[in-house]
C-alpha cells in the first residue's frame, strides 16, 4: 500500500497541540511528511519542550494516521523543539543609521547624570553632530522636563510600510522617554518585562533616523534595565557620572565594573565628575571642595580609565533643566565652555575606541540554577 502525502495532511489538520489554538497543519507546527511505501515521517515544530505535549502529539499524530489513513501505516514522528519568541525579550541587534550608542551611568541616583546627558547632547548637537537621547530611566524619566516638551506626545508614521514612533524633537536633539506615555503624576510600577517591553518599542518601534550619536540615559545603580539595555542594543561605550563624596565614588566604582565584567565588555569611555567645586560670583578665583576634591578624578586613575572632565556646582545648571533649556545653550558661558571640553573628550575617547577595538556585541543574558548568568 502506498500512502498519499496530501490525504495524510488532511488528516493531521483534525488535531490541535494543546496551547496553539489552530490546528497543527495551520499553526505550521508541521514542518513536513515524507512517505515511503507504507511508511511515513512526520517532522513537527513545537514551541514548548513540556514532555507530555510533545507525548500527546506524537500519540494523536500516530492515532489519527492509523484511525483514518491506514491502520497498517508505519509512522515516525520527528519532533524539534523551537521556543516562542518572548516579546517582553529584548533581542540584540544594532539600530541601521545609528552610529554610535553611548550609554551614560551612574552608581547611585541624586549625582546628576540626566543633567550631564541633557548638556553632552546638546554640546554634541551644537559641534554639528546628529544626536538623539533615549531616556531609558524607566522609573525616574527626566528628559521631557529637561528640554521643554513633558506635553508632548510621539505620534505614529508609516515607515516603509511599517507603523514606527517618530521622536520628539527639541534643540535639534531626537528624544523618546516613557515620560511621553505617563502621567506626570503617575509612578511607573512595572517588573522587568514590562519595562524590557516599553524599551524594546522604543528602540526598535521608532524612526530614529541617522544619528551619528544616540545617549541612553541609564536609571541609576546595576540592575535589570541595564543588563535589559545591553542585552539589546551593541553599546559602544559607557560614560559614568559622579560627584566627589566616597559614597557616590564607591558606587560609581561598581558602575565602572559592571560595565568592564568580562562577559559585558562594554568599553568604558571615562568618568565625569559633576558638583566638582563651587566659585562664588563675588569671588571668581577661589573654588570651594563642598563634596571633596577631585574623588572622581582620582578614581579614574585607579580604574585606569580616562578623566573626561569636571562640572562645577553653577545655579544656573539647575534652573536651565527646571526651565527646559539645557545649560550648556547659554553661549559665551562657563558653563558652554565646561561642557564643550568635556564633550571634545567624548568624542575623542569614542575615536579611539573605534579604531582600536572591535565592535561591542549585545550581551546574552540566561537563567540558570536560580541565579543570573551573562555571556556573550
Amino acid at each position: 500500500m502506498k500512502l498519499d502525502r496530501k490525504e495524510i495532511l488532511k488528516a493531521l489538520e483534525t488535531i490541535t497541540i494543546a496551547g496553539e489554538g489552530k490546528n497543527m497543519v495551520e499553526s505550521g507546527a508541521v514542518a513536513n511528511v515524507i512517505t515511503f511505501g507504507d511508511e511515513v515521517v512526520v517532522d513537527l515544530v513545537l514551541h514548548t519542550p513540556a514532555m507530555h505535549i510533545k507525548k500527546r502529539a506524537e500519540d494523536d499524530i500516530k492515532k489519527t494516521i492509523h484511525d483514518l489513513i491506514s491502520a497498517d501505516a508505519k509512522v515516525k514522528v520527528n519532533i524539534k523543539v523551537e521556543a516562542k519568541e518572548n516579546p517582553n525579550e529584548i533581542k540584540g541587534k544594532a539600530i541601521p543609521g545609528i552610529k554610535n550608542i553611548i550609554a551614560v551611568a551612574s552608581g547611585k541616583g541624586g549625582v546628576g547624570k540626566s543633567t550631564v546627558t541633557a548638556n553632552l547632547a546638546v554640546t554634541l548637537a551644537k559641534m554639528g553632530f546628529k544626536v538623539g537621547i533615549l531616556d531609558a530611566d524607566i522609573y525616574g524619566p527626566s528628559m521631557p522636563i529637561m528640554f521643554d516638551v513633558e506635553n508632548e506626545k510621539p505620534i505614529s508614521i508609516t515607515v516603509d510600510g511599517k507603523s514606527k514612533m517618530k521622536p520628539i524633537e527639541s534643540y535639534e536633539i531626537k528624544i523618546l522617554s516613557i515620560g511621553f506615555f505617563t502621567a506626570p503624576s503617575q509612578a511607573v510600577i512595572w517588573r522587568g518585562p514590562m519595562a524590557a517591553k516599553a524599551l524594546n518599542q522604543m528602540i526598535f518601534d521608532a524612526d530614529w533616523g541617522e544619528l551619528d550619536f544616540m545617549l541612553l540615559d541609564l536609571p541609576p545603580g546595576t540592575g535589570d534595565i541595564h543588563l535589559s539595555i545591553m542585552q539589546s542594543l551593541p553599546i559602544t561605550g559607557a560614560v559614568v557620572v559622579s560627584t566627589p563624596q566616597a559614597v557616590a565614588l564607591a558606587d560609581a566604582k561598581k558602575g565602572v565594573a559592571m560595565f568592564m565584567q568580562d562577559n559585558i565588555n562594554v568599553p568604558v569611555l571615562g568618568i565625569i565628575e559633576n558638583m566638582a567645586y563651587f566659585t562664588p560670583e563675588e569671588l571668581p578665583e577661589n573654588k570651594y571642595y563642598i563634596f571633596g576634591q577631585e574623588g572622581a578624578k582620582n578614581l579614574a586613575q585607579d580604574l585606569d580609565v580616562p578623566f573626561l572632565g569636571e562640572v562645577p556646582i553653577v545655579q544656573s545648571i539647575r534652573e536651565a533643566g527646571d526651565y527646559g533649556r539645557p545649560a550648556a545653550l547659554q553661549t559665551a558661558s562657563v558653563i558652554e565652555t565646561v561642557f564643550e571640553e568635556i564633550t571634545r573628550n567624548v568624542v575623542q575617547e569614542t575615536v579611539n575606541r573605534n579604531e582600536n577595538l572591535p565592535a561591542t556585541e549585545a550581551i546574552k543574558i540566561t537563567t540558570m540554577a536560580g541565579c543570573s548568568a551573562v555571556k556573550k
